[in-house]
């Protein structure tokens, strides 16, 4: 069965969208948008689009071949699609969640969180590496339960196209019982924060569920407005620079490792790791911004009045 691109399809409307936030940032908030940090989100976008027309064959002949040892008959009814829609979901949670913890796919997945601001043209801002990286992996467990390649790209596609709406500032808060269940423009916000409460939270694509039950959720906060990037901004424009420069990160930490267990870990633990623990990874960031807040929760235990017993022992007695 042959499937249409859902992406594809969706272009015309991405753009339309792209240029009704642009009229709404203008009236409102100008600092939304800055023209070379969009044009450079348009131009890694296309890059994406050529790279994904490059690779696509052979990531799909790869699906065929392993859909061969498919351990169920799955058709095309369309409940199929829906569970593949929720599975391919999970399958994306997992590769998500990977992408921020093991540097190697890191890599390709930084060029996405490169952006200082967070809008939707930041939503086009893809890899160009991702068939390199070996992202596609997460996905071959559905072929191999059964579920035709046909579907499995169909429906990843529709988790694409409803990820692109959810990276606005425009949207607060949906309601209540959609943000208990769905992704959303306030928790997508917390997930490009560089904020240490918000670092490696809310990886998922379609259904938020998957983060409340795995222990990865963070709710965006009012006193905590969210600061977009990456933990070391690039300072740059340049479109080969956001596309690769963690891969020659990569490749210049390997090449100066002093033994083959850190070349391994250079490539697969997580970003920020170091062979002498010089740098900062997620969790350095995060606990010493815990320790800093513990720290001010107890200078606001301590007393300050007159009315504490230090004060009250060295003051003069009142006259009787």
């Amino acid at each position: 069965m042959t499937l249409a691109d859902p992406v594809t399809l969706a272009i015309p409307a991405f753009v339309l969208l792209v240029l009704a936030e642009m009229v709404v940032a203008r009236i409102k908030d100008r600092s939304r948008y800055e023209p070379r940090d969009t044009l450079t989100s348009l131009a890694l976008g296309t890059g994406s689009t050529v790279a994904g027309v490059l690779s696509g064959g052979m990531v799909f002949a790869l699906a065929t071949w392993v859909w061969q040892f498919r351990l169920f008959e799955i058709d095309y009814a369309w409940y199929w699609f829906a569970i593949a829609f929720v599975l391919d979901d999970f399958a994306y949670y997992l590769f998500h969640r990977s992408a921020h913890r093991i540097r190697w796919f890191w890599a390709s997945h930084v060029i996405h969180h490169s952006s200082q601001h967070y809008n939707l043209s930041t939503a086009l801002r893809q890899t160009w590496t991702g068939f390199f990286s070996l992202a596609f992996l997460f996905r071959l467990p559905l072929f191999l339960i059964g579920f035709p390649p046909a579907m499995v790209f169909f429906v990843a596609g529709l988790n694409l196209i409803y990820q692109f709406w959810i990276h606005t500032e425009v949207i607060g808060r949906m309601p209540r019982w959609f943000e208990a269940v769905m992704n959303t423009p306030s928790h997508h916000r917390v997930h490009h924060a560089t904020n240490p409460r918000y670092l490696d939270r809310n990886y998922a694509g379609v259904f938020i569920v998957w983060d409340r039950l795995l222990g990865t959720f963070e709710p965006e906060r009012d006193d905590d407005k969210p600061r977009y990037g990456i933990v070391k901004n690039l300072g740059s424009f340049n479109i080969l620079w956001a596309a690769t420069h963690e891969w020659v990160g990569i490749a210049k930490d390997v090449w100066h490792a002093p033994d083959w267990r850190a070349r391994l870990n250079y490539m697969v633990r997580p970003p920020g790791w170091s062979h002498d623990g010089s740098r900062d990874t997620s969790e350095t960031i995060k606990a010493r911004w815990e320790a800093a807040r513990q720290e001010r929760g107890e200078m606001w235990k301590k007393p300050i009045s007159s009315s504490s017993d230090a004060d009250r022992a060295g003051a003069p007695s009142r006259a009787a």
